[in-house]
């Protein structure tokens, strides 16, 4: 049907724009408690930019480093086991690993010209700005390759309009429950 191609597109970009966020602040959190640092704050909230900011932070150009590098690698390392236990949703999972792939990518990169957010972190404290174009000219086209052919899972290119309604309503249930979190735990 129609509208379960609806649902799932609908929902799932959202839950991959708040997904991706989270995971990308996970980064710098594991990094700043990981490095002595003390976080103070995380705003996850479904209507904000994400953020974590720390009391202290004795090694600010690793914990700006880990967000995107965190954020590019746990959903690649999730899509590694979705595929290899040959599980039927590994689509989605590829998708949202390509959508955090261009998300950070594009994030660096580009934040590079303007030295805003993260890429102007990374190169207040010492990062040369050709590694944060690197980062961003190598993550955007992976992310971009891992898109490349999910077309027909998704309703498109062939498909009818056709997707599986269990994966429409899982992401509409994935949605629903990280709204819910970041509402009731996202520090906005």
């Amino acid at each position: 049907m129609g509208w379960h191609r609806s649902l799932l597109i609908g929902t799932f970009l959202p839950f991959c724009w708040l997904a991706m966020q989270a995971v990308h602040e996970l980064g710098h959190v594991a990094a700043g408690l990981s490095t002595g640092g003390a976080v103070s704050k995380v705003v996850l909230h479904p209507l904000q930019i994400s953020r974590t900011d720390l009391a202290e932070n004795p090694h600010a150009l690793i914990v700006a480093w880990t967000g995107p590098l965190v954020g590019i690698t746990a959903p690649l390392g999730i899509l590694v086991l979705f595929k290899f236990a040959k599980r039927p949703s590994w689509y989605l999972v590829q998708f949202f690993a390509g959508f955090c792939l261009i998300a950070n990518g594009t994030y660096i990169g580009i934040g590079s010209f303007a030295g805003v957010g993260d890429a102007g972190d990374l190169i207040n404290h010492g990062s040369p700005i050709w590694c944060l174009w690197v980062f961003g000219l190598l993550s955007v086209p992976l992310g971009l390759y891992l898109w490349n052919g999910l077309g027909s899972h998704f309703g498109l290119t062939g498909a009818y309009g056709e997707v599986s309604s269990q994966a429409a309503f899982a992401s509409c249930g994935l949605l629903t429950l990280i709204v819910i979190a970041e509402l009731v735990f996202g520090g906005g």
